[in-house]
């Protein structure tokens, strides 16, 4: 017989089923006891009414996983709508030994430094798991949005040679006896591989050494990052980037329903014109003294809220830069130099995305690399490429937990990562 997964039992009213998976919960009342079992795709209801079966279900443990083979019958009280009765219930390995934290209830009791010590079991229960759905729905429409607009998926070294791209703040390693580094961007590589394929992007890790030990900030995480060549100038990434975040909405509502139901979380509306404001005119709006040279996150929040309230929208671009604030390769706003011809985007008042037009011409290379009284040779191959022809271009960097936890409401970045790293967790 083969096994089904507890959200298909409904298709299978008064058929005899099989199904696996880990005993969630038993309710052992006078003269019926309960069996909860959760696999893959939820919750079953085992109804045990027979006393041999019903002594077996007494010695179980929560989280042995076991084998149950009965009827299904409808019973609109049951999850789903239907139960399974009749059952015989078999061990597939020895009686779990319990966590130490009760994954039946609603909510993990345990603080977020239990879950993490012990994640191997906490993300079992169906609140932190349903965050990880989401986030593979949302890759899943990443990708998926970006394919039919003809972008080529592409991987670079996370092992580099040199700590070029934001100075010291790079996490060092022995490369056979040479010093090499984690890379803290794939930003190089995707802008070398648009002279390739025009149109790129790579879902893959990060490392970034910065000692930040906020909600917010990992050592580690998830960027889907994208650069695409021959734009007019950063507006044309901006729309790009508009597309791919609502491609990623419309599949986490897809792919990811249940989970967004477990969770209580309503999927934003992207608006077709995304509200935008200079730098410059944030400043103002967040009430932040004119010479600010970039936005802390009281202001970002404040821009949130100006933004939901004046424009109904949980995203706002941020443009124009101070280009002191951003690296070498951003290309400058033509009219006002100072100025950059990038942006962030913010997600309910915190920065999601940063991205920008970059310069394209070996030459303005050099004079970028020149003003900030950088050495050419650290940078030379990647330099050299744009010797040899590169269009004008720019991209973006999407962090995929930052994104998933401003989506759900998540307080801390590390209750939507499977098993995070900061400046003190290494382990699990």
């Amino acid at each position: 017989m083969q096994r089904i997964l507890s959200h298909h039992l409904s298709a299978h009213v008064g058929a005899t089923v099989r199904l696996a998976g880990w005993v969630h919960r038993r309710r052992l009342l006078k003269s019926v006891a309960f069996l909860i079992v959760r696999d893959a795709a939820g919750l079953a209801q085992v109804v045990v009414a027979a006393p041999a079966v019903r002594a077996q279900v007494e010695a179980l443990t929560e989280e042995t996983v076991v084998e149950v083979v009965g009827t299904v019958v409808a019973n609109p009280t049951a999850p789903a709508g239907v139960e399974v009765v009749e059952p015989t219930v078999r061990p597939l390995g020895p009686l779990a030994v319990p966590p130490s934290f009760d994954l039946y209830r609603p909510t993990l009791t345990a603080g977020l430094a239990t879950q993490l010590d012990h994640a191997s079991t906490a993300l079992r229960h169906p609140t932190r798991s349903a965050a990880l759905r989401i986030s593979a729905a949302a890759v899943a429409g990443f990708r998926g949005t970006l394919d039919r607009r003809d972008f080529v998926e592409v991987h670079t070294p996370k092992v580099v040679g040199s700590s070029t791209e934001s100075g010291a703040n790079v996490f060092a390693l022995d490369w056979f006896g040479r010093p090499a580094y984690l890379a803290q961007s794939p930003q190089f590589y995707k802008q070398l591989m648009v002279g390739v394929f025009e149109r790129v992007y790579e879902v893959g890790p990060v490392f970034r050494a910065e000692p930040h030990d906020t909600v917010r900030h990992l050592a580690q995480y998830t960027s889907l990052d994208v650069e695409l060549g021959f734009v007019t100038d950063h507006r044309d990434v901006m729309a790009v980037l508009r597309d791919t975040l609502a491609g990623m909405l419309a599949a986490v509502e897809e792919r990811a329903g249940g989970a967004l139901a477990t969770l209580g979380v309503p999927v934003p509306a992207v608006p077709a014109d995304i509200p935008s404001v200079h730098f410059t005119d944030a400043l103002t709006i967040a009430g932040a003294s004119a010479d600010e040279p970039d936005l802390a996150p009281a202001h970002e929040r404040a821009l949130g809220e100006w933004a939901l309230r004046e424009h109904g929208s949980d995203f706002l671009f941020v443009t124009g830069y101070p280009m002191a604030k951003r690296p070498f390769y951003t290309h400058p706003d033509p009219a006002r130099p100072a100025y950059s011809n990038g942006f962030d985007l913010l997600f309910r008042g915190m920065e999601l995305v940063t991205g920008g037009q970059r310069l394209h011409r070996h030459a303005d290379y050099l004079a970028a690399l020149a003003e900030r009284g950088e050495p050419v040779e650290p940078y030379a191959g990647y330099v050299d490429a744009f010797r040899h022809g590169m269009p004008p271009h720019g991209g973006f960097a999407i962090g995929l937990e930052r994104f998933v936890a401003r989506l759900t409401g998540a307080a801390n970045v590390r209750e939507v990562t499977a098993f995070p790293r900061d400046l003190h967790r290494l382990t699990p």
